[in-house]
């Protein structure tokens, strides 16, 4: 994956372009009620909303953002071709419905073949088997966070553009045109679905975004852009809240690869939080969350700890907050 590029007018010109073709293509879908006939949320018990809304934005927010990347620059086809392939087989799950397995096993194969043109095999196979594992985690974990008006899109158009500003700050220009494109796109989106959501994000967005996600993150660590810890600790909202949640309903073992409500931010809305102030609230706690990694990475080793550990803390304490909020709220005080 080449990150050589010059900067100048593609990095204002393609996050501007991303985000108006994606705005443009969805004010049609929904105009056209093709989105609505294309796959729609219907409403039950697990869920955070009480009326049908189309799940297709990803079909426009993926393929605009991966198309003017390449429109500019003409690099990183293996991640163009695997974010395509898991776009498309996400919506195909979004419409008709996809057994675990394959969808599982669809993310690890694109995980393994992205990380397999660069780690060699075998002598990096612990390496590569890490990568692989946490990519395909954070296309999941995306994917099980997008249950919110405005989350999963928000999330996105902050997260990209930190990863886009630490490749830039890094000398990785055409990294950060990817990430800035992903970030345009995620913004185009996030006009119709900021609360209340016109529209979400479906299956064939979530999981690609928390692919290129991983991809992007193993790419600046490949190349020496960043530690591991930077885009853990900007995508940190959403991996602290789906990693813990889920670890929790193993120990329950509860069946934990079904949807559920238990995710520290359901619990908010379903202790009386609105949308709009959980969606808020995230952002604030991403933009601290990226302000200090980009800060962190002109730091020493001792610095970068500090931030991370930190951090750690912030969560812990927060997550315990909401635990005794949602105890008193499940006993009636």
């Amino acid at each position: 994956m080449p990150v050589h590029a010059q900067l100048g007018l593609p990095l204002l010109l393609a996050p501007l372009l991303a985000f108006l073709v994606s705005a443009a293509g969805l004010a049609l879908l929904l105009r056209t009620g093709w989105a609505h006939r294309l796959a729609m949320d219907l409403p039950n018990h697990r869920s955070l909303h009480d009326a049908p809304i189309p799940r297709v934005g990803g079909i426009v927010v993926i393929p605009v953002a991966i198309g003017v990347t390449w429109g500019f620059l003409g690099l990183f086809p293996v991640l163009v071709v695997t974010t395509l392939a898991l776009c498309a087989i996400s919506f195909v799950d979004d419409r008709w419905g996809v057994p675990i397995g394959i969808r599982l096993g669809g993310h690890l194969l694109a995980a393994a073949w992205l990380v397999s043109r660069y780690v060699p095999w075998p002598e990096g196979i612990l390496v590569a088997l890490v990568s692989v594992v946490a990519i395909g985690w954070l296309a999941n974990l995306y994917n099980f966070m997008d249950g919110a008006d405005g989350l999963a899109g928000g999330m996105a158009l902050l997260g990209f553009a930190a990863l886009g500003a630490g490749a830039l700050l890094k000398g990785a220009p055409s990294l950060a045109i990817l990430a800035f494109c992903v970030s345009g796109a995620a913004a185009g989106f996030l006009v119709f679905n900021f609360p209340p959501a016109r529209i979400f994000m479906g299956d064939g967005g979530s999981v690609p975004l928390g692919f290129l996600a991983g991809a992007i993150g193993f790419e600046g660590l490949r190349t020496g852009l960043w530690p591991a810890w930077f885009p853990l600790l900007v995508f940190s909202p959403f991996v602290v809240d789906a990693t813990v949640t889920l670890g929790r309903r193993i120990l329950r073992r509860e069946r934990f690869w079904e949807p559920h409500r238990d995710h520290y931010y359901q619990r908010l809305v379903r202790m009386g939080w609105s949308h709009r102030r959980v969606a808020l609230v995230e952002y604030a706690v991403m933009l601290g969350t990226a302000a200090t990694g980009l800060v962190g990475l002109g730091l020493p080793g001792p610095g970068q700890a500090a931030v991370a550990f930190a951090w750690l803390a912030l969560f812990a304490a927060l997550m315990a907050w909401v635990d005794r909020r949602w105890r008193r709220t499940q006993s009636g005080g």
